[in-house]
């Protein structure tokens, strides 16, 4: 497994860098990397990742506090920043537990760090973000389209108002752990005893206990209800893309919001046209007549058919571009990109005898070909 980068170097600064330079320096990094920026882009993905974990831990006094000091084993959870001869093997939560338990630093390890096993796991937690796949035309992802989708959406359940207990009653404080989530666990240690602290096995970390549960939503405090949402699809969107539908993901707990929805689409590929970036590639069949003595043609665009003059003796292959009539901009409708067009010369297969020979007379400039006599004269 490959070591983990300096969240510094992650994030392009020095280590004097203030507050401010490293949320520029995240906003940066991270419009950089956007999967939406790099779509199918696996190394884009994992660096996405990284900036965001990079931001995570210096974007918090404690946590950069803790990383300068430790580097990356401050949170990896080894518990061996004390070298060979000093905690090596032993879980520095527990250590730094017993240390300041009782003390001024009531805490513990994990809330010196601002994480670990003693936040309190009872506050508001934001719900996990879905997803759906929407499968849509070529010509719609062009210009843009509404679709409908049928999507779960969680709500508030209308019988407890949220609470998770049948109506007429109301959750009750947890007895074991007095309302906390969290219990203070003694653990005797080559240092003697150390508290450690884990959740709550009675309310589950929630510091509520319902004795009788809700009926409609059992407890969960949520109802699932499938409607018919509408997603607006920007023109210009790419195959693979996503668009956020806020707030309708899966369900918050503890009075937390709920997360996002992320609309997945699956552009059909165009019998036409080919896609590179925003800019639009077709080939356009003429004759061989035709490229030789040049022709008034109709070449179809996204925006209509579009008059082109062929000129006399134009090669196989040859390109033309038309500007600003590729697909618009993803992020930006103003911008277009171009139309390429490649003129494929076709060459007939079945020619009669007589296409054959005016043809023999046009490559002796005119002239029909004669026979030539063999050898004994004939």
């Amino acid at each position: 497994m490959a070591a983990k980068r300096d969240y510094y170097e992650v994030l392009g600064i020095d280590k004097n860098a203030s507050a401010s330079d490293i949320k520029k320096a995240y906003r940066k990094m991270a419009k950089k990397y956007h999967p939406d920026a790099n779509p199918g882009d696996k190394e884009a993905e994992a660096r996405f990742k990284e900036v965001n974990e990079a931001n995570e831990v210096l974007s918090d006094e404690q946590k950069r506090a803790a990383y300068d000091q430790y580097g990356h084993a401050a949170f990896d959870g080894a518990g061996n920043m004390g070298g060979a001869g000093g905690f090596s093997g032993m879980d520095m939560g527990d250590i730094f537990s017993g240390i300041f338990g009782s003390g001024g630093f009531s805490g513990g390890f994990g809330d010196f760090f601002g994480g670990g096993t003693s936040r309190r796991s009872n506050g508001p937690r934001r719900g996990r973000d879905n997803e759906i796949n929407l499968t849509i035309s070529f010509e719609e992802s062009m210009f843009g389209c509404r679709k409908s989708v049928k999507v779960p959406v969680y709500e508030i359940c209308p019988d407890c108002k949220g609470n998770g207990a049948k109506p007429g009653t109301y959750p009750e404080t947890c007895h074991k752990c007095g309302g906390s989530g969290q219990m203070r666990v003694e653990k005797q240690t080559i240092l003697g005893i150390m508290q450690t602290v884990t959740t709550c096995t009675e309310c589950n970390g929630t510091g509520k206990v319902i004795k009788e549960k809700c009926p409609k939503c059992s407890g969960s405090g949520n109802v699932k209800n499938v409607k018919d949402v509408y997603v607006d699809i920007p023109k210009g969107i790419s195959h693979g893309q996503a668009v956020r539908k806020s707030g309708l993901g899966g369900a918050g707990s503890n009075g937390g919001p709920n997360g996002d929805l992320y609309v997945r689409v699956n552009v059909l590929p165009s019998p036409i046209y080919i896609r590179k970036g925003n800019d639009l590639f077709v080939d356009f069949e003429i004759s061989m007549v035709d490229a030789a003595l040049g022709v008034d043609v109709k070449i179809p665009t996204i925006d209509g058919d579009k008059d082109y003059t062929v000129k006399p003796g134009t090669q196989p292959d040859y390109q033309v571009t038309f500007r600003n009539k590729g697909a618009y901009d993803v992020h930006n409708s103003n911008n277009r990109g171009d139309q390429v067009v490649t003129l494929k010369v076709v060459i007939p297969k079945d020619l009669n005898n007589e296409q054959k020979e005016l043809l023999r007379e046009f490559k002796n400039g005119g002239k029909t070909e004669k026979k030539k006599k063999g050898f004994f004269g004939i």
